[in-house]
């Protein structure tokens, strides 16, 4: 009989508090094992219709020759997706156009038996034009749906061809002082998702940001960074995305991966490394605790401060959780921009962690784990920060909490009807109604990122700001560099003309409270119920907003 994982009471009160070093990630890792193997055992009860047996006698062949290279890809990331995606499929939880893709375990016992210096045959998949092993690399075939794969005495061939020839592309071990990373580019569920083609990149360019990321995290906490160094396996590059908009992402079906877009510099890199490992271990630590009851949460979406959309309170309880990593990295960088980034998560955190600390469906755990988190920022909250970065940050953090209301709240229609026949008695609550953005809620703070961290960038993005940053207008660079009167006028002219977008009716809002208008106070509390009230009216915005101070809130 097997005994359960039992985390030390030590490593559990360190992920409470958002960190957790080398032994506490040294207990994830064994705790992941078990629940791949759980993953995997299902995966074969299920495949009866799909065979897997040959594959699997494979990698009992690797293991007893090699327990530690089977053991390494178990826990291959990449394989973790394939199994929780093969398992959703077959248990028809998940949809698909293709068959399920028992075939990749194939595969995956391939580059354990190469591991271990078996000699053996077998046929892995080939997946639009490449037969991928797990962990090792990638062989171009031109043709066919499967490709063989032959070991014997030290030579392996994949379709004919040698590993170390001209067609077969070999993963990079990225590495620094005291941690490597394998730079994924090849393998089809790399990206955490259902099968994706091999992308092979440039390597070099890669390596040079992972140092310099590292030599930051190493200067920052050495013991945080040998953690991370532990627990994190694959970097997945993705292709770049706009300055100061990365991509990055992980899952919980893989521990030990993160993946990223082209980063702006090796400071960027070091940030989204920091999230996305802090996602990695709440992902381990909910495998093990129960933090929230889903049937308790059921339904009940809540605002993210770093989402567009609403989320979920599983999404949310990762999200505060990953952005608390995110605030405490911020928090060492002394320059403009790292000032501004510090405080808009030290924000953004302690207003969604208030949020949900009364959420139904939480657990006993679920609670400690936000007072702790909780109690943790708090100090952080009172440490100064430069006016400049200060005031941008509150900029940033109110047009984001304004805009999500203005875009998924819906106003009570009685209220509505009572604000426009000038009777402001009524008081019934906004429903939660997704909407669709027309740009990204972060547009304004790109914006001030420019101007703080490339000030000559951001000249030269005035003429025409919506070529850099997506979505961005010259009112919003009216905005951000503190011409209001200007703002103030453009934003007004467009709601006027019938182009008012949520993002406009917020940046009246910014502007009029810049301006020391009332009205804007009303607008970013409640711009759903002013642009309701707008529609109903026709008025002067800026009256309609003056109109609605008297509500009851």
């Amino acid at each position: 009989m097997t005994s359960p994982h039992v985390l030390a009471a030590e490593s559990f009160d360190e992920l409470l508090g958002g960190g957790g070093g080398s032994a506490t990630v040294a207990a994830l890792r064994a705790s992941e094992r078990s629940w791949r193997l759980l993953v995997v055992r299902a995966l074969l009860d299920a495949s009866a219709a799909h065979p897997l047996t040959d594959a699997w006698q494979l990698l009992m062949r690797a293991r007893a020759v090699d327990e530690d290279a089977f053991e390494e890809l178990l826990a291959y990331p990449a394989v973790g997706v394939w199994a929780a995606h093969t398992l959703r499929r077959l248990r028809a939880t998940a949809a698909g156009d293709a068959p399920p893709d028992t075939g990749y375990l194939q595969a995956v016992a391939a580059s354990a038996a190469i591991r271990a210096g078996l000699d053996f045959r077998t046929a892995v998949p080939v997946h639009e034009g490449w037969a991928v092993l797990p962990a090792l690399g990638a062989m171009r075939v031109p043709d066919g749906s499967t490709a063989e794969v032959t070991a014997a005495e030290g030579q392996v061939l994949v379709a004919g061809r040698p590993l170390g020839g001209p067609d077969w592309h070999p993963l990079t071990l990225l590495s620094a002082d005291g941690c490597a990373l394998l730079l994924d580019d090849a393998d089809p569920y790399r990206t955490l998702r259902t099968p994706v083609p091999t992308e092979p990149v440039a390597a070099e360019d890669w390596q040079e940001l992972f140092s310099a990321a590292w030599e930051i995290l190493r200067g920052l906490d050495a013991e945080a960074a040998g953690a991370l160094g532990d627990g994190l396996v694959t970097l997945v590059p993705r292709p770049r995305a706009e300055r100061f908009r990365p991509h990055s992402a992980s899952s919980g079906d893989a521990f030990g991966a993160a993946l990223a877009s082209v980063p702006d510099d090796g400071e960027q890199l070091a940030s989204t490394l920091v999230h996305e490992f802090q996602h990695n271990k709440l992902s381990a630590f909910m495998h093990l605790f129960t933090l929230y009851d889903d049937q308790g949460a059921a339904g009940r979406l809540h605002y993210a401060p770093w989402r567009d959309d609403p989320r979920p309170l599983g999404g949310l309880l990762q999200g505060v959780y990953a952005f608390f990593g995110v605030t405490r990295f911020w928090r060492e960088r002394q320059h403009p921009l790292g000032r501004f980034e510090f405080a808009l998560w030290r924000a953004q955190t302690a207003h969604a962690l208030r949020g949900i600390s009364a959420a139904e469906g939480l657990t006993e755990s679920g609670r400690r784990l936000l007072a702790e988190l909780e109690a943790r920022l708090a100090p952080w909250l009172a440490e100064p920060v430069e006016e400049r970065a200060r005031v941008a940050a509150e900029l940033a953090a109110a047009d984001h909490r304004a805009t999500w209301r203005a875009y998924h709240l819906r106003p009570d229609p009685r209220v509505v009807r009572a604000h426009a026949e000038g009777r402001p008695e009524g008081r019934g609550e906004p429903e939660l109604v997704t909407g669709t953005p027309a740009r990204g809620f972060d547009t304004r703070a790109v914006l001030l990122r420019w101007l703080l961290a490339d000030p000559a960038g951001f000249e030269a993005l005035r003429e025409d700001p919506g070529a850099t940053v997506e979505g961005a207008r010259p009112e919003d660079i009216a905005l951000v560099t503190g011409d209001t009167a200007a703002a103030l006028s453009a934003y007004r002219e467009r709601i006027l003309r019938g182009a008012g977008d949520p993002e406009t009716w917020v940046g009246l809002g910014l502007a009029a409270r810049s301006a020391g208008d009332p009205a804007g106070e009303a607008l970013l509390a409640r711009p759903e119920l002013v642009m309701a009230v707008h529609a109903e009216l026709g008025a002067d915005p800026l009256e309609v907003a003056r109109g609605l101070l008297s509500c009851p809130a």
